[in-house]
């Protein structure tokens, strides 16, 4: 099964500079899609207004509610969806590379966007969330205010800074919920520039390697450095090592192949470049805990039950 990538919609009710598609405005949610979407070159932030709803994210069910926000960052798949009668919210649309052209600007690095793809939505506190509507109404007038030259700049500065405070929130929102050793911000700490930008190419090469390279001295060399000190880096930035997060995002390159497509395990076992679909079907089990087959069955025998079940 082929899974669709939306594009934002136009029309009523929908801002954009020019025709671009790069960042958009919903100013209000529209018609949840029925069947599962992925947005390959879009990450989105909605802001929940009214109403209740649910859907799957990569697996992982997520209510929302009014007040709450959710980041969905690009590439992962949603389904299920499911809402109440007057669920309405705010959405923003943005390039993906908007999240990597951010970190010019930041002291931070953006490794942590790993950990927010576990931990995508937060409940705003009060003055949280009249900050965001101080984003949103300024960045929509700005959009809509096309008598300017710089526009554009003007428009994308805007979004840089509130996508800079939505990354603050995140990091709050996943703190209170991980465990403190994780959380400890002494963990998270990198010091040098060098040391920041290996971290951030490093978990972009692993993200567009789609699971096809899990050696991390492939990777080293495709970044100019040894392993050790790739190893290093990253157990000062994040507490984890590479392998960890090669694993994280072969896993899931794996289980989107299972669940989304009809593939057989040797196709699948070619096209991640695994040597035998034997040995494809062991780190499976290893890392999923049942072989491949067995999970492609639970995955389709957990998705007809949920597509017949109503809770709204």
């Amino acid at each position: 099964m082929e899974i669709p990538s939306l594009s934002p919609r136009h029309g009523k009710n929908t801002l954009r500079v020019g025709n671009s598609d790069k960042l958009v405005i919903m100013e209000h949610a529209g018609i949840l899609p029925k069947k599962p979407v992925s947005l390959r070159d879009h990450g989105v932030v909605f802001f929940c207004t009214e109403g209740r709803g649910q859907f799957d994210y990569d697996g992982h069910r997520i209510e929302l509610q009014k007040g709450d926000m959710f980041l969905y960052y690009a590439r992962s798949v949603v389904e299920n969806m499911m809402a109440s009668s007057d669920f309405d919210g705010h959405e923003i649309w943005f390039g993906r590379e908007a999240l990597w052209d951010i970190n010019k600007m930041g002291k931070k690095s953006l490794f942590d966007l790993v950990t927010i793809k576990q931990f995508p939505k937060v409940t705003l506190f009060e003055d949280e969330a009249t900050l965001m509507m101080e984003y949103y109404h300024l960045l929509s007038r700005r959009m809509r205010d096309d008598s300017s030259l710089l526009q554009d700049d003007i428009v994308h500065t805007i979004f840089s800074a509130m996508l800079l405070d939505i990354l603050c929130i995140m990091r709050r929102g996943y703190e209170s919920v991980i465990s403190h050793e994780t959380a400890d911000n002494n963990s998270v700490s990198i010091n040098t520039l060098h040391g920041k930008m290996l971290v951030d190419r490093f978990i972009k090469t692993v993200e567009d390697s789609d699971g096809r390279i899990r050696r991390v001295d492939e990777f080293s060399r495709m970044l100019n450095v040894t392993p050790k000190y790739l190893m290093r880096q990253l157990k000062d930035a994040m507490g984890h090592s590479p392998s960890e997060i090669i694993q994280l995002f072969t896993v899931k390159s794996i289980e989107y192949r299972l669940r989304y497509s009809d593939m057989t395990m040797q196709q699948i076992a070619d096209d991640l470049h695994f040597a035998s679909a034997s040995f494809f079907g062991r780190y499976v089990k290893e890392h999923l805990g049942m072989t491949p087959l067995e999970y492609r069955s639970k995955y389709q025998k957990e998705a007809e039950s949920t597509s017949s079940s109503d809770i709204f």
